[in-house]
């Protein structure tokens, strides 16, 4: 992208659902995305390819998902369920307060800034309100992992994902 590309989100503004959809969708991508890093990162640091997913999955199965002794493929199905939940729902969350912010809805270099910044703010609240509250598996996990996880292989690409997607949308009502 150019500087004039990234400076301007081009084509008309998107309804306030329209928003909160893509928001969603690409909250969705950007949760795979995020999936994505983290299996690689575990396996590169010997924690296992899915001990992301069955950290996830014990949210609603209970801490005795991480054993190896409980069924990888219950505990990584219900990690990528929970995952994908929280992922949607987080991405509908950012649409919506596109949806209400012009200037995120106007500005392709502020939208990406804006959406760093959640998936940071997601990162701190993830790992050290939550995580400690109710599901301290997680305080185990590699802080800077999850921080560039969050902050970048989520919350940037859901900036980025929306900008591609709203650039797309508005070639197609041309």
């Amino acid at each position: 992208m150019t500087v004039s590309q990234t400076s301007e989100l081009a084509g008309e503004h998107t309804t306030r659902a329209g928003w909160v959809t893509a928001g969603a969708l690409m909250g969705a991508v950007a949760g795979v995305i995020l999936a994505m890093f983290d299996v690689i990162m575990a396996w590169i640091m010997g924690n296992g390819f899915f001990m992301p997913l069955r950290m996830i999955g014990a949210i609603a199965l209970g801490e005795e998902a991480l054993e190896p002794s409980y069924s990888l493929l219950t505990a990584g199905v219900v990690g990528l369920l929970v995952h994908m939940v929280l992922s949607i729902i987080l991405g509908a969350i950012a649409g919506t307060v596109i949806a209400a912010v012009t200037l995120l809805q106007t500005n392709a270099v502020v939208l990406v800034i804006a959406t760093t910044i959640f998936g940071f703010l997601l990162w701190i609240v993830n790992f050290f309100v939550i995580a400690p509250a109710a599901f301290e598996w997680f305080t185990m996990a590699d802080d800077v992992v999850q921080f560039v996880a969050h902050t970048f292989f989520f919350g940037m690409a859901l900036g980025l994902l929306l900008i591609g997607w709203h650039r797309s949308r508005s070639r197609l009502s041309d």
